[in-house]
């Protein structure tokens, strides 16, 4: 395994860590965050994006996101190993999503609500229709990967302004679908969902989750495919 790909690996793990870690602070019954809302849920994520790239950027450009990563190699701005870095991705994402359920375990034991246990992991649409909810994510995409592009590439746009970005797209465009912007981040956790032993839980949604895989990425080629048509 080279050093980018262990990177990303841990990059991921700790990206969901946060970002999962402050859905479970805010949704879980007894927490002290409990009941804070979006906006702590929006910063909780760009703080999550910011740490987790501040770590692993100098080693792998930080992507943290197999939809980035497809974007960035279309753009011909990545030349690495895209499938590397995809499972090491899921992989990480996977991990971090099983210690945010380790560190919480007893909210996830009191929370009733089979529902919230489940959007610690993974995201739902607030009103399922199918066209608004493949636009938010494919327009939410499109818009984080355009902007890092614009950048100049993940290698070298730094932390902060992708970590504001994550925030304003969070805040702006997050309410239809939880803005999941990120196939491992939705994928990765959800799978997790499904083999951990949580009490009470729910099935793991699988309908819904081929969306949040395949409309990043349709968000993202279309920003590679405007950055190629501009520049």
């Amino acid at each position: 395994m080279g050093q980018d790909i262990l990177f990303e690996f841990i990059g991921t793990a700790i990206l969901i860590l946060f970002g999962a870690g402050v859905c479970a602070n805010v949704s879980l019954k007894k927490t002290l965050g409990n009941n804070s809302g979006w906006v702590v849920i929006a910063f909780g994520w760009g703080l999550a994006v910011f740490v987790a790239a501040y770590i692993s950027a100098p080693y792998s450009g930080g992507h943290l996101n197999p939809a980035l990563t497809i974007g960035l190699a279309v753009a011909g701005k990545f030349k690495g190993s895209v499938l590397g870095y995809i499972i090491a991705q899921m992989l990480g994402a996977i991990v971090g999503a099983c210690l945010v359920y380790l560190i919480y375990k007893p909210h996830f034991d009191e929370e009733e609500n089979p529902n919230a246990k489940l959007g610690v992991f993974c995201t739902a649409p607030a009103i399922k229709s199918l066209i608004p909810n493949l636009a938010s994510e494919i327009i939410g995409t499109f818009i984080l990967v355009f902007g890092v592009l614009m950048a100049a590439g993940a290698e070298i746009a730094g932390p902060l302004p992708v970590a504001l970005l994550i925030v304003a797209i969070g805040m702006s465009l997050g309410g239809t679908t939880g803005y999941a912007i990120n196939p491992a981040r939705d994928l990765g956790p959800r799978i997790a969902h499904a083999i951990l032993p949580i009490k009470g839980k729910r099935d793991s949604n699988w309908g819904y989750a081929w969306l949040p895989v395949i409309a990043p990425i349709c968000g993202s080629i279309l920003a590679a495919l405007l950055y190629i048509l501009i520049f």
